[in-house]
């Protein structure tokens, strides 16, 4: 590529050069001929005039005073009289010539009006160029020198030859700088196309490395923004198709997931109502039962579309959001009421530890209790008789920490990374029989985001589950927007 480049930059100079020394050439050539013209129609107008008052009477000249005029002139000698008619000639027989009063011979009209005049022609006989000089003479003659043009014409050529071993001479730094200037052009110009090739094929990570100043520095300079920005353009778009991706997946999973929920509940409802319709309803023994299992399922499905509800306004970012101060010690004691009744029928102690009195949280009360509720009803659900669930708090700066310890089970650690995921159950058979929806958790990580908080959780198989989530202790840690118009009624 770099030759390539080499060769058409130096062939362009080669042909500006040869057009610069052609021009010089012609020019040169012809203010020479015209320099050596005008000296030599100056010195044969004066032979010409002399000869002119040598002639007494043209009518009559002498054969060989016209001759000797030849040699003494150093030309061809021709006396015309005013009606063109040849007296004398040094070189032809007057007799055998034509009229000379013709239109195609200017000078010898100019002398019969009494100036002086010339012209330049070539010779139908000879073939060569002519200078013909003519001055007037006694009687309203005229008297004509022809002086052949191959001395000038010869002293011209030299001149050409000289100027153009001269120029050629001196076009040779210029074609050597040339040279050296169009293998630089050529490796800049090939660094260019490289990376722009590299940009043609895809590679917007392919940078030219030391620019440089000058045009070609700021080209190189552009095209490396240029591929900068094609590269942060392609990273947004792949990030964005992962992202698109991403949500195709959970969508799809998430009809998978609510399909098959609504499955389970409406399945039974729909097989024990058949039943009670085929003649069950009339049996005391079981009527009644069946009724009972349908509650259930009709509350299971109740609850599933209320989170699922929950969780879409959460999303969307259309659920609404008042953020105030609220006493941190109330807010537990009024969550853990709320639940102690479900933790005492299944045997488990509920516990407040002491916090700071007068911690304040900024938080939306509603969404809070929710966050409480669903953490401590899990903790009970997979807590056995005789375990025990905690609730308190530890302050930081610009946020409180709040716990909800438990003596349950456990969580195996291959399932805490996915634990906050929609419908993701590390015991299906048994969330379902105890009645979740699997969306709690999601719920929770929602509305705590929605806090600019963050969840987490730390588990140790049959030792029990801690589930930590943060609040804003002041206004200063509050999502921006609110303060987030994300989560602003609209």
């Amino acid at each position: 590529m770099t030759s390539r480049i080499f060769l058409k930059l130096i062939a362009g100079v080669l042909l500006v050069l040869l057009a610069a020394l052609t021009a010089v050439d012609y020019n040169a050539a012809r203010v020479a001929q015209d320099a050596y013209m005008q000296g030599l129609v100056a010195q044969v107008t004066g032979k010409c005039r002399m000869l002119a008052l040598e002639i007494a009477d043209p009518a009559h000249v002498d054969a060989a005073f016209v001759r000797a005029m030849d040699a003494a002139a150093g030309g061809r000698v021709t006396v015309v009289m005013p009606d063109g008619r040849v007296a004398a000639d040094s070189e032809a027989n007057p007799a055998t010539m034509e009229n000379h009063r013709t239109p195609s011979r200017p000078e010898l009209l100019r002398a019969f009006a009494g100036q002086t005049g010339w012209a330049v022609r070539r010779s139908a006989t000879l073939g060569i160029r002519f200078l013909y000089v003519a001055a007037p003479a006694a009687g309203g003659a005229a008297v004509r020198i022809a002086v052949p043009l191959t001395e000038i014409d010869a002293q011209t050529a030299a001149i050409r030859a000289r100027i153009l071993e001269s120029t050629a001479l001196a076009f040779l730094p210029a074609v050597l700088a040339a040279a050296l200037l169009a293998r630089w052009l050529s490796g800049r110009f090939a660094v260019v196309m490289r990376h722009a090739e590299e940009l043609a094929q895809g590679n917007f990570r392919a940078r030219i490395e030391r620019p440089g100043r000058g045009e070609f520095g700021r080209v190189a300079v552009t095209l490396n923004e240029t591929a900068k920005n094609l590269q942060q353009t392609l990273e947004q778009l792949q990030r964005e198709h992962a992202e698109l991706e991403k949500v195709e997946r959970i969508r799809k999973d998430f009809v998978i997931n609510v399909s098959h929920e609504l499955r389970t509940p409406l399945a039974s409802i729909l097989g024990y109502t058949e039943t009670l319709l085929e003649g069950a309803l009339a049996d005391p023994e079981h009527n009644v039962r069946f009724l009972r299992i349908i509650r259930q399922n009709v509350e299971r499905l109740t609850r599933l579309t209320e989170d699922l509800l929950t969780l879409s306004r959460i999303e969307q970012k259309r659920l609404a959001m008042n953020f105030e101060p609220h006493l941190l010690e109330r807010l537990l004691e009024d969550s853990t009421d709320l639940v102690r009744p479900i933790a005492a029928r299944g045997g488990v102690a509920l516990r407040l530890e002491a916090i700071a009195a007068g911690t304040e949280v900024w938080c939306d009360r509603e969404a809070v209790d929710q966050i409480l509720s669903n953490l401590l009803e899990n903790a009970i659900k997979y807590t056995p008789a005789g375990g025990s669930v905690t609730v308190g708090a530890n302050a930081r700066q610009h946020v409180v920490e709040v716990f909800v310890r438990d003596t349950g089970i456990g969580i195996p650690p291959e399932d805490l990374p996915r634990l906050f995921e929609r419908f993701y159950r590390v015991d299906k058979a048994r969330s379902r029989e105890l009645g979740g929806t699997g969306l709690g958790l999601s719920i929770v990580k929602h509305l705590v985001a929605a806090h600019n908080g963050a969840v987490r959780v730390e588990s140790t198989p049959h030792q029990g589950s801690t589930f930590y989530f943060t609040l804003p202790a002041d206004e200063s840690a509050l999502p921006r927007s609110e303060l987030n118009p994300e989560f602003m009624p609209l």
